[in-house]
């Protein structure tokens, strides 16, 4: 059975920033869809450790610092279920869906370093993504227009409920990631292990190419090209 028609893991996260390295968890969003079974959703709300969430990323997705401080779960709590929850499914073969993955993946991968916790990279089973992002620049390359969720929903006829939620875009990212496996047939034969290695040289190659075209006007122009997550190594060493 392909990939696109078993479980699907929806992750997406909302955050105080749009830098990966840095930026705090807000609210998270893991939701379990699809495979003949019911739809299963966890969500949190964090205290964000105290820190202030910026005006621009709070017109975002709606919540503001008191509103977090108020209503919000301690974040390192937050972070700690949060990994168990997606490592629950990694054990259990399900394919982890998120939007624009480097980005969700980074912030998790260095919210976790922060608290002293393994992140999900060192967790046994397979942690195995499909980035409906990567792959629909990888099959409609040349399509012009903008590629954000609220596109993709529109390009592939999904409904998306309430944009800028944790919940909305996860279970958002899946029902673009199964029409990608139905409309695709490259995509859906492919086994997950073989897409997940695919996207790494795709999401390479699409960073290239948008470095380069970046380099017209500024030389000094840098495109992150490692997917689904920026390795730690590499910002220690910088």
């Amino acid at each position: 059975m392909s990939w696109h028609l078993g479980r699907l893991a929806g992750f997406d996260l909302e955050t105080t920033g749009p830098d990966p390295l840095t930026a705090r968890i807000v609210t998270a969003c893991v939701v379990q869809c699809g495979g003949g079974q019911d739809t299963a959703s966890t969500t949190w709300l964090t205290d964000v450790d105290g820190h202030e969430i910026p005006d621009e990323a709070a017109a975002i997705h709606g919540i503001t610092t008191a509103r977090a401080r108020a209503e919000g779960v301690d974040l390192r709590a937050a972070v700690e279920q949060i990994l168990d929850t997606l490592a629950a499914v990694m054990a259990a073969g399900t394919p982890l869906v998120a939007m624009n993955a480097r980005y969700d993946f980074t912030v998790l991968d260095r919210e976790a370093r922060r608290y002293g916790m393994t992140p999900l990279t060192g967790w046994p089973g397979r942690f195995r993504v499909v980035d409906p992002f990567v792959i629909d620049k990888q099959v409609d390359r040349y399509r012009r227009g903008s590629r954000k969720l609220t596109a993709l929903c529109e390009h592939y006829e999904v409904r998306l409920d309430s944009a800028h939620s944790a919940d909305a875009d996860a279970i958002a990212a899946c029902r673009v990631a199964w029409r990608q496996g139905t409309r695709y047939p490259q995509i859906a034969e492919l086994s997950l292990d073989q897409l997940h290695e695919a996207q790494i040289e795709w999401a390479a190659e699409q960073a290239a190419s948008l470095q380069e075209y970046f380099r017209r006007k500024d030389p000094s122009a840098v495109v992150e090209g490692a997917w689904p997550v920026i390795p730690h190594q590499r910002e220690a060493n910088e």
